[in-house]
């Protein structure tokens, strides 16, 4: 078995897809998994594939061009789950979409199309959750940020929706996880940063006592709950504990 390994990012994971396929080695015989490799595993042969723009570049445009832009959308979901598999769950759902066209996203009693239409619905919950629950703060200078933690990598799937409705404001959506930011001047198309350790602490929501907004939001959230409909069971399935770490009512 050959293991083709690649970094978490997308540009890599599609390098990885276009290496493994082009070395006519068998379906069968290979594997993708991002980078570190926890495990590795015995009388496995383990490739590391460096990022090639043009590579990628050619993924893109063939899973766009023989399958269809909504196959494109969804292995670009994927490719930002936090599974190690997703290259390989990415690559086997290919081999349909290249083969039946269009017609591979119907045919989800296949395994790998189920697998890949799984890890596509994960990755859009989570960012559907987040633009539902991002929580902003204010910083000096009349600047909006929020922090995050999520697994997957949303924030590409998340800053859109935030720059469609608030386009006059200047707001920063920072993923703790990956140290990286969203980034919207006023009026202006948002940019994505990795930020230094200077600037992700410098960034950090301050306790400031003299702000009364975060204690009144949270006093609104206590007084319209009716305590005889309390469900912690039920909510905790729309909104997961691991999402509260920085909402203002659950702090």
């Amino acid at each position: 078995m050959t293991v083709f390994t690649c970094e978490d990012n997308l540009e890599a994971i599609m390098t990885c897809i276009y290496d493994a396929w082009d070395s006519r080695l068998g379906h069968q015989q290979i594997r993708l998994i991002t980078e570190p490799v926890s495990e590795p595993e015995l009388f496995c042969d383990y490739r590391h594939t460096e990022a090639d723009p043009a590579k990628a570049e050619k993924v893109m445009r063939s899973i766009e061009k023989k399958i269809s832009c909504a196959a494109w959308q969804m292995a670009y979901r994927c490719a930002m789950s936090p599974s190690p598999e997703k290259p390989d769950v990415i690559y086997r759902f290919l081999r349909y979409g290249f083969a039946f066209g269009s017609r591979a996203l119907q045919m989800l009693q296949e395994a790998p199309v189920a697998t890949f239409f799984e890890l596509n619905r994960r990755v859009e919950n989570e960012a559907h959750r987040y633009r539902e629950f991002i929580r902003f703060s204010g910083f000096p200078g009349d600047v909006l940020v929020s922090h995050i933690s999520p697994k997957s990598d949303v924030l590409t799937l998340t800053a859109p929706y935030f720059a469609d409705r608030m386009p006059s404001e200047y707001w920063i959506i920072i993923d703790d996880t990956r140290r990286t930011a969203a980034v919207h001047p006023r009026d202006e198309n948002f940019y994505l940063t990795r930020l230094t350790p200077e600037e992700f602490l410098r960034l950090n929501v301050p306790d400031r006592e003299e702000d009364p907004y975060p204690e009144l939001w949270r006093e609104f959230f206590r007084s319209v709950s009716i305590k005889a409909r309390e469900n912690y069971r039920c909510q905790r399935g729309f909104l997961p504990l691991w999402m509260r770490k920085h909402m203002t009512e659950f702090i």
